[in-house]
């Protein structure tokens, strides 16, 4: 397994990323792990403060001198715009409230949306102050101050693309390396120029056509949890690949223990594509609450709002491990995910298991 163009770009040892998990389930303990084992460490921001930021690339400074990246999400236009009232809200929280009530949280009101709601120019500022080795984005093109400030400090822009046009895209607006990120990965869906039913292309599909469209290094994401993907992925064009549910299992992830119990079982071997915990689509298996709720999959309203409704709802169902009513993000490989390993066990494991199915192909 040998790093590639992105071992040149970042001086990694493996052609492994780590995804970068939002909503607390990163950790500076996995990021860390990782890019010490060789590859590139992540951590998803996107719900940080500015102050927050400043904080968390310290924290990973002192915790590894190797390279680790930073992730945010770019916001949707209309995103900026969503502003409801209490009135607005009040169907949709009492569309919830069975779920407040049962675990003793308060929903939010119309106030407290509006203070949770994040900076996203301030925290892009934060970021490039703290100089991290790499910026990574989900959802959209990074801004042309947001390029120039990178390569004025040497930083390195990651962009996520799940067509062959935003791919183009990225690459015209000045990113270092894209991810490919195929309709198989956990989390959520980034598509930006189409909506995301018209973005759903699988890995092993979308990660050739990438490679053939830009000159970039491409970072294929989506299925990818064993070596013989990491294979597969390099012999498709990749130089590398960013794999999210696989470290998610491991134990320095933020993950709860819940969410974790539940990979690398029989039951994560399904998963659906579902608004209901956020507002923006995203791929986990599905429970309880996903499956009462499916009838409203079109009436939530969209992020930020749904996500700050169900945040009480997804904390309180966490800390008491409940895996009804808490987002179990997985890919479709979430199967072959190792519950109970460390970053730096799965990281060799890869390396052997690659190193296997590339002698058995070449053979």
């Amino acid at each position: 397994m040998r790093p590639g163009r992105l071992g040149e770009l970042f001086g990694i040892a493996l052609p492994v990323v780590q995804g970068p998990f939002g909503g607390g389930l990163s950790s500076v303990e996995l990021t860390a792990a990782v890019s010490e084992g060789g590859g590139l460490g992540s951590y998803g921001a996107h719900i940080l403060s500015p102050e927050e930021i400043t904080d968390l690339v310290a924290r990973l400074k002192a915790r590894t001198r190797r390279p680790f990246g930073v992730n945010l999400w770019v916001p949707l236009e209309d995103e900026a715009a969503l502003r409801p009232t209490d009135t607005e809200l009040a169907a949709h929280r009492a569309r919830l409230k069975p779920y407040y009530d049962e675990l003793g949280v308060t929903p939010p009101t119309a106030a407290d949306l509006a203070a949770a709601r994040p900076d996203y120019e301030a925290q892009v500022d934060a970021l490039l102050a703290a100089e991290p080795a790499a910026v990574s984005l989900v959802m959209g093109l990074p801004s042309r101050h947001l390029v120039a400030e990178a390569r004025r400090l040497g930083i390195s822009l990651i962009g996520t693309a799940t067509t062959v046009e935003e791919a183009v895209a990225l690459e015209q607006s000045g990113v270092d390396a894209i991810v490919a990120s195929g309709s198989d990965a956990g989390g959520h869906r980034g598509a930006f120029l189409r909506p995301v039913r018209e973005s759903l292309v699988g890995t092993f599909s979308l990660v050739p056509q990438v490679a053939d469209a830009v000159s970039v290094p491409v970072i294929a994401a989506g299925g990818i949890a064993d070596g013989r993907g990491v294979t597969a992925a390099l012999a498709l064009g990749a130089d590398a690949v960013q794999i999210g549910t696989g470290f998610l299992a491991t134990r320095e992830s933020g993950a709860s223990e819940v969410h974790r119990r539940t990979l690398g079982t029989p039951e994560s071997r399904t998963t659906v594509l579902t608004r209901l915990f956020s507002g923006r689509t995203a791929r986990g298996v599905p429970n309880l609450f996903v499956r009462d709720m499916a009838a409203y999959e079109d009436e939530v309203p969209p992020y930020p709002v749904q996500n700050a409704l169900m945040q009480p709802i997804r904390r309180a169902a966490a800390a008491a491990g409940r895996a009804d009513c808490v987002n179990l993000w997985a890919g479709q490989a979430a199967a072959l995910a190792r519950t109970e390993t460390t970053a730096a066990e799965y990281l060799a494991k890869l390396v052997e298991e690659s190193t296997s199915a590339t002698a058995t192909t070449a053979g």
